[in-house]
């Protein structure tokens, strides 16, 4: 159960941070969605030991865009 929980919050926040993406960018539903499951940012939110699921969209997002800049 807290483990669907857990996956459930990280389905959120995905969604939140895709959402983002298409705001601020010139992209596809498909570019952002490609561009956030293959970045650094949501390797990190899946990793359930780095409590990042817990955060808000807004301060994933603004760790995609940081990691995403490099």
């Amino acid at each position: 159960m807290v483990k669907d929980k857990k996956k459930l919050m990280i389905e959120l926040v995905t969604t939140d941070v895709i959402s983002a993406i298409l705001e601020e960018n010139t992209v596809s539903l498909q570019e952002a969605m490609e561009a956030f499951y293959n970045s650094e940012a949501f390797d990190r939110l899946c990793d359930i030991e780095t409590g990042l699921y817990r955060e808000s969209g807004g301060y994933i997002y603004d760790l995609y865009k940081n990691w995403h800049c490099r």
